[in-house]
């Protein structure tokens, strides 16, 4: 007979199961949570970025002289030369003798490291010496049956403006002042310098004229050759023949003036083709310039010191980027927080306000380490970048159990 007692009836039964069902289910759900939770996918965080667009500085003020026609360039920074009073091809006396050696040195190259051929001068450079010191020209001595190298022959010319010099040199080079006149007008043209033009080797005829325009081209010529501008950077030289004779630049040494020649009478005015290699913070800036026409040799020399000074101050050393700077932050929902820095300085030497333009780049991290690269920021200057790698300036951690448990709708988000 069965024992009624230990029958289970199906009521108890549905209600047991429910129960069991249920607590599976609670079970299942936990270890669902507790999935998701740990090992979910962290939610990837953006850096929050601040930086300018661009760099800009002051503007430069350039102390342009009240008269003449001056020009000033810094030949490899892009932008950087101006011009002021007139354009007009004006003469300029002496400064021709620059043209003079450019186009000697073409038809006889010094080469090799040596000084050139020699010259040997005869009583037909003496009479050359007394026509000009008859006619009022600079002049060096010369004594018939002594002989110089070109490249004292042509030293003889530039520093202390010897007229006579220019003459014999074009003399020995060309066979005669009109062939080397003809001459150093096809090389002009040739070059491009089509507003200067020649009418004699030395500048005493007013018909030797430029515009400051070609003479920038005219004295990055001369500061190319390594002949020349040896010379021209000399303050003084004793030469046989000649004995002990100074540069007439008496400017050189200031702010780093290192040539080239000066001019002068009575319709060119007071003139200087110079150039200059000055200091911008770290940096050495090739300047040339050219100041045309002064009254006297004091202003002169006073409008090419302000001119100058000023070309100086309007160049900028700019840190555009140094170690540890920051651009930016991450901040994680999780409360980590990490500076987004450089790590490197990137530099620039800038003209006047010529805009120095900033792109920046990141990407989003879900954690990482101290010095992990996450970025770069790039500065461009007249086309030419540089580019500074970001990285992070702490530890970002993983957010950890406690959050993940907490915060299971943040996770994949």
């Amino acid at each position: 007979m069965q024992d009624q007692s230990r029958r289970v009836s199906p009521q108890v039964y549905r209600r047991r199961r429910i129960v069991v069902f249920s607590l599976v289910g609670v079970v299942l759900a936990s270890l669902m949570y507790l999935s998701g939770s740990l090992f979910g996918p962290v939610p990837a965080t953006a850096a929050v970025v601040q930086h300018e667009k661009s760099i800009v500085q002051p503007a430069a003020q350039l102390a342009w002289p009240g008269w003449g026609a001056s020009a000033i360039s810094a030949p490899d920074v892009d932008g950087a030369t101006e011009y002021h009073g007139s354009d007009k091809s004006l003469p300029i006396a002496s400064v021709t003798k620059t043209i003079t050696a450019l186009v000697v040195l073409d038809k006889k190259p010094i080469t090799g490291g040596s000084d050139g051929p020699t010259i040997d001068f005869t009583q037909k450079d003496v009479d050359i010496w007394n026509e000009v010191i008859s006619e009022g020209g600079s002049w060096a001595p010369v004594v018939a049956g002594t002989s110089m190298t070109e490249k004292q022959a042509l030293t003889a010319m530039l520093l202390p403006s010897a007229n006579n010099y220019a003459i014999s040199l074009a003399n020995w080079a060309y066979g005669s002042s009109d062939a080397f006149v003809k001459a150093a007008n096809t090389w002009l043209d040739s070059k491009k310098f089509t507003e200067t033009h020649l009418t004699s080797p030395d500048g005493l005829d007013p018909g030797s004229v430029s515009t400051t325009k070609d003479l920038i081209g005219i004295g990055k010529l001369v500061l190319a050759d390594p002949v020349l501008s040896a010379i021209v950077s000399q303050k003084s030289a004793t030469l046989p023949g000649a004995g002990a004779q100074d540069n007439t630049n008496t400017l050189l040494g200031f702010e780093g003036i290192d040539g080239i020649k000066t001019g002068n009478t009575d319709e060119a005015g007071n003139c200087l083709l110079f150039s200059a290699e000055i200091g911008v913070g770290s940096n050495k800036v090739r300047v040339v310039g050219a100041v045309l026409g002064a009254p006297t040799h004091d202003d002169l020399w006073a409008a090419v010191k302000a001119l100058l000074v000023s070309m100086k101050g309007g160049f900028h050393q700019v840190d555009a980027s140094s170690v540890g700077q920051s651009y930016g932050t991450y901040s994680t929902p999780w409360g980590a927080r990490s500076a987004l820095v450089s790590t490197s300085t990137k530099s620039f030497v800038v003209w006047s306000d010529t805009p120095i333009q900033v792109d920046l780049q990141t990407r989003t991290i879900q954690s990482g380490r101290k010095g992990d690269v996450v970025g770069q920021v790039t500065f461009t200057l007249n086309g030419k970048t540089q580019t500074a790698e970001l990285a992070l300036a702490r530890d970002v951690p993983d957010p950890g159990f406690g959050w993940r448990l907490a915060h299971p709708g943040g996770l994949g988000a």
